[in-house]
């Protein structure tokens, strides 16, 4: 017989992670990784609020990820289109006082303090291009996104029961790579780069937590640290890592 699990033992398993009182902390997650959980979804952030504490911040993307940027644009209300990136980030997009930026494609969902602020500003203009960059809205990894904020502010990045081919923050160290080869050349190419070979390269350093919560497999780290080590690697030593 499989083992419920509890508010108390994930908050446990949270905490034995490395999650601390005061942490910003950013998710990719799968839900039914995590195996029974009495209480469902609502349990599980439960036990993340709990483990952060009120000076806290969970950040969760609340991404449309329909197939052609038309469908994107065309259906994009911030406070109905759904979250396709798994049942816990949609389950947490609806949850009342939490709030979400302004982006038809790459929004962010917030809860915690100043969630308001933190993903206020998704509309600028300022900071880092990329492919997804599309007018009335802003860069989608610039300088006021919350993804860009996280990394700024020394964030956390919780993978819950993923792997490296959900870390969307790879797409940062692509942007960055590339905003530095604009800057010599106008036509440089955008590259796209393996997640799961830049994942290994990570890992093999030993810069994380692993442990698990709940059946889920977990990794903890810095996301500066991972961007900024990764961005270094690929200008270094380009060649294993692009598609």
């Amino acid at each position: 017989m499989k083992t419920v699990y509890t508010c108390e033992k994930l908050t446990q398993d949270f905490t034995n992670l490395g999650i601390e009182k005061g942490d910003t902390l950013f998710i990719h997650s799968s839900f039914k990784s995590l195996g029974p959980v009495k209480g469902g979804a609502g349990v599980v952030i439960s036990a993340l609020e709990t483990v952060v504490g009120q000076d806290g911040l969970i950040l969760m993307p609340s991404f449309s990820l329909l197939p052609s940027r038309e469908e994107r644009i065309a259906s994009w209300n911030i406070d109905m289109t759904p979250s396709t990136v798994g049942w816990l980030t949609e389950y947490f997009r609806q949850m009342s006082d939490t709030y979400r930026s302004n982006h038809y494609s790459h929004s962010i969902a917030a809860r915690g303090r100043g969630a308001r602020a933190f993903v206020a500003d998704h509309l600028r203009r300022e900071g880092y291009e990329s492919p997804w960059d599309q007018y009335p809205w802003g860069k989608t990894y610039g300088t006021h996104s919350p993804m860009f904020r996280a990394y700024a502010s020394d964030a956390k990045l919780l993978m819950l029961g993923v792997d490296y081919e959900s870390s969307t923050y790879a797409h940062l160290v692509e942007v960055i790579h590339w905003n530095r080869n604009l800057t010599e050349d106008p036509d440089a190419e955008y590259l796209r780069l393996e997640r799961k070979e830049l994942g290994a390269f990570w890992e093999a350093l030993g810069r994380l937590k692993k442990g698990e919560v709940g059946d889920a497999v977990c990794r903890l780290f810095y996301i500066k640290d991972y961007v900024d080590t990764l961005v270094e690697e690929v200008e270094r030593n380009p060649r294993p890592y692009v598609i």
